[in-house]
């Protein structure tokens, strides 16, 4: 499918991304990037990327960082905050490699990779939503990965990935944020021998590697109004090449912190003729930092009845969600505080996807459980055009 798009907004291959290129054709009508679109069609089909291969060896603190070899990659951050007021957030801040010319320019202006980025603000206290974008290329240090000082960035947004902990910079017209996230647990590596596999296939896989549980603290500024929080945030981590075929439609992601000290990360994979590909996948991270793969056969996560439509993309998405899984006793139900969660073009010039906080309720082994977490939508809007 993404041989056939050119950069996506803001989603994600499979759980954050296959469409990765669409987006990127429609941006590439501004003059800005002319270069870039050129560069698409020089090497588009003589460039040779890896792909995602099984035994692969993962090394950190290399692998926090670029694999300029792979042709997408991105760093995908979550989180629920909590002001000492009460006042509540949601946000979102992803870091998107586009390779386009694996054969490094040597110009400062050329376009071996692009980098998009998107930020997003949950006002869950408020019930407001806010988001912004951008793209650039890494000319003169305007966007980039660097190993050796430990930092993704694109422009003033930024992550410093240390040792010990992360610290998280981003400024908008609405707001601003300033976080340190420290992880509880190790680095998770999703599927199986090294690789997450999205369809049948070799290489239609991804590296995925997550930190499910980082304890946050710092500041958010909203309009004018300093707010101190603390909180749990994710991170996700994914590098391929590959990816499904044209029978998908669209994918429903969901990252879950348990009370318990426990972590889910689920995605549900939509073939266009609405039966769930088989290749769908979770991932349970016991309370010691253990991960325990799920394929589709072992879990199940249906819509359970809320629907939503937005004003913006007339796309409907089912903002409640009824996960069940045997094997460990779990019946959770899935809900949002605020259902106006939607990243959206007006024009749908632009794919649309609905990424936002969610609460978490339910049973484990008869007893009650309850947590949160953030739920991603793609491929309901139904308007959109090429």
């Amino acid at each position: 499918m993404r041989n056939k798009l050119m950069l996506a907004r803001a989603s994600r291959f499979c759980c954050r991304g296959v469409q990765l290129k669409r987006a990127l054709q429609v941006v590439l009508t501004l003059s800005t990037f002319m270069c870039a679109f050129a560069a698409i069609q020089l090497h588009a089909q003589d460039t040779q990327w890896q792909t995602a291969k099984p035994g692969y060896r993962y090394q950190f603190p290399r692998d926090h960082f670029t694999h300029p070899h792979f042709q997408t990659e991105w760093w995908y951050y979550t989180g629920n905050l909590l002001a000492a007021d009460g006042h509540r957030f949601g946000f979102e801040l992803t870091f998107f490699r586009q390779g386009i010319n694996r054969e490094k320019d040597s110009l400062t202006w050329g376009v071996d990779d692009l980098y998009m980025a998107h930020l997003a603000l949950s006002d869950l206290s408020g019930a407001s939503f806010y988001h912004t974008e951008r793209l650039n290329r890494e000319g003169p240090g305007l966007a980039g990965v660097s190993e050796r000082d430990r930092i993704v960035w694109n422009g003033n947004w930024q992550v410093r990935i240390g040792e010990k902990e992360q610290e998280l910079q981003a400024v908008s017209d609405s707001f601003e944020l300033s976080l340190k996230m420290v992880s509880r647990k190790p680095p998770v590596i999703h599927g199986h021998n090294g690789i997450s596999q999205k369809t049948a296939g070799a290489g239609h896989a991804s590296h995925y590697i997550s930190f499910t549980r980082l304890l946050t603290s710092g500041s958010i500024e909203l309009k004018g109004t300093q707010y101190k929080v603390e909180g749990t945030s994710w991170m996700d981590h994914e590098f391929f090449t590959e990816s499904p075929g044209a029978e998908l439609a669209g994918w429903d992601w969901l990252s879950l912190q348990l009370a318990d000290n426990t972590e889910l990360m689920l995605y549900r994979l939509r073939r266009k003729d609405g039966s769930v590909d088989p290749f769908s996948s979770a991932t349970y991270v016991d309370a010691q930092g253990q991960s325990h793969f799920l394929s589709s056969r072992d879990f199940t996560m249906l819509p359970a009845g809320a629907l939503w439509t937005s004003s913006a993309s007339r796309a409907t998405y089912p903002v409640q969600w009824r996960v069940k899984i045997p094997s460990l006793s779990m019946e959770l139900d899935v809900t949002t505080p605020l259902r106006a969660q939607e990243l959206a073009v007006p024009d749908h010039s632009m794919p649309t996807y609905w990424e936002g906080a969610i609460d978490i309720k339910g049973t484990r082994g008869g007893k009650p459980i309850s947590g949160a977490g953030y739920l991603e939508m793609t491929g309901y809007d139904h308007n959109f055009r090429m």
